[in-house]
């Protein structure tokens, strides 16, 4: 199971929340930057559906794999 933290930082004027890089919308608060954190950090564990899916790796690579939708990772939330 993978691990992936949400963390609360000043962006942008305000608050966000980043995760591996990449930050989400600018709230006007930091409560309300912790509150979609959540949000996304609870929707991210909820299973869904196994699919198939083909992405094209780095090296311009196609690859086919099953997603498990069962397979969801572990989140926190700090900040």
């Amino acid at each position: 199971m993978s691990h992936v933290t949400y963390r609360i930082v000043q962006h942008d004027g305000g608050w966000a929340y980043t995760v591996d890089g990449s930050f989400s919308e600018t709230f006007p608060s930091h409560d309300a930057a912790l509150a979609a954190a959540k949000r996304a950090a609870g929707e991210q564990r909820v299973s869904g559906d196994t699919h198939g899916i083909v992405y094209e790796t780095a090296a311009g690579e196609w690859r086919e794999e099953l997603s498990d939708g069962r397979d969801r990772p572990w989140t926190e939330v700090s900040g």
